[in-house]
């Protein structure tokens, strides 16, 4: 297995010890750069439990199993991400998420909104999409496809998130910041119905700075996240 395989099952490790998980419900994978096809764990695993033995590499367009040694696949996950990746190269990493604070701010009529720093890294750049039950028909994911557009969040209502990145330095950078905004709103709107409000003017200059910070999104982060697992386990 590669390096990204690799950085996947850490990715998987990381979001265990934030507690973002959801038992076998909820999965993360990445797109190999040299082929048309992407890195998803068998079926039934837990993310502190992942290992690079639970890793399949799928096809994005003939959708089939290339290599793993389970072939146990959640079809569900296995659709999304590749019409993901299929309609959208840019994004190298997918995340599903459902934590109660994601799924409670998608189930909000106005989502996210822009209440704390955490929460202006996505300012205007999320999408929503209707939720209509598991994902077991083709035809679900077009409207899903569109929703997604060109944002790195959509948020699935009543149901959960996808997060985008084009690393999944990214992706687990958008997932800590996306779980602190969530956090905060619900915290803030549980306390007061009229929240102070952060203007447009500073909410615009704000993305900018957020995103322009550093050249490579996510990687100092990422760097110390890795240090940080090195703590908790030995390598899988």
């Amino acid at each position: 297995m590669s390096d990204l395989a690799q950085e996947l099952i850490d990715a998987y490790h990381l979001l265990a010890l934030w507690g973002l998980d959801d038992h076998t419900y909820t999965h993360l994978s990445c797109r190999l750069s040299q082929h048309p096809r992407f890195y998803l764990p068998r079926f039934g695993i837990r993310f502190e439990e992942a290992c690079l033995a639970d890793l399949l590499e799928v096809g994005i367009e003939e959708r089939t199993v290339v290599a793993g040694t389970d072939t146990t696949i959640n079809t569900t996950a296995y659709g999304l991400h590749a019409d993901v990746y299929a309609r959208y190269p840019r994004w190298r990493a997918l995340f599903h998420l459902h934590t109660p604070e994601m799924v409670a701010v998608s189930a909000h009529p106005e989502g996210l909104l822009p209440l704390s720093q955490w929460a202006l890294h996505f300012y205007e750049r999320v999408g929503y999409y209707k939720y209509d039950s598991l994902l077991l028909e083709p035809e679900q994911s077009q409207p899903l496809l569109e929703a997604l557009g060109s944002a790195p969040v959509l948020f699935l209502r009543h149901h959960g998130v996808l997060i985008a990145g084009r690393t999944i330095a990214e992706a687990v950078y958008y997932t800590h910041h996306l779980q602190q905004a969530c956090r905060t709103q619900c915290l803030i709107l549980s306390s007061t119905a009229s929240p102070v409000p952060i203007s447009r003017r500073v909410a615009e200059k704000s993305v900018r700075d957020l995103l322009g910070f550093e050249e490579h999104l996510g990687q100092r982060d990422w760097q110390a996240w890795k240090r940080y697992l090195q703590r908790h386990r030995g390598k899988c």
